[in-house]
């Protein structure tokens, strides 16, 4: 699949999420993967292009509360307590947090581990943070 391709699909795959189309994001998804190479990277990509969107949103909800890499800020997410989150949502908010923070290493690896997973807890990773993604687009509009 070519890059624009790709493009398309992770744009079309987020616009659906974001309209509760749960079923047709779903799919879009799964077309990715399908389509994807044996390595499965084009999903890695397309877990970026839900990121960047995700990273967007979050910047238009904190506003001028954004945390500043010159001034050696970060994106942080609140520590989970026992038993309050699975492996798939705990991958969406620390890939996306790695992402905001360009933390390349870091999303790449969390990517790979959740690849790496059983097939089931692979495609809830990605679902979870397309779902999370999708919830911060939301949130954002309504501003």
């Amino acid at each position: 699949m070519d890059q624009s391709e790709l493009a398309d699909l992770t744009t079309t795959a987020l616009a659906r999420a974001v309209d509760g189309d749960d079923d047709g994001a779903a799919m879009t998804v799964c077309e990715i993967g399908i389509r994807s190479s044996p390595d499965q990277f084009d999903v890695y990509k397309a877990c970026c292009g839900f990121a960047e969107a995700g990273r967007q949103a979050l910047v238009k909800l904190y506003g001028g509360r954004v945390p500043d890499p010159a001034r050696g800020e970060t994106w942080a997410m609140l520590p989970l307590g026992a038993g309050e989150a699975d492996a798939p949502d705990t991958f969406s908010m620390r890939f996306l947090v790695a992402f905001a923070n360009g933390d390349q290493p870091t999303m790449l690896a969390l990517w790979r581990a959740a690849l790496l997973a059983d097939n089931d807890q692979y495609v809830a990773s990605v679902a979870s943070l397309l779902r999370d993604v999708a919830t911060l687009v939301r949130k954002a509009n309504e501003l």
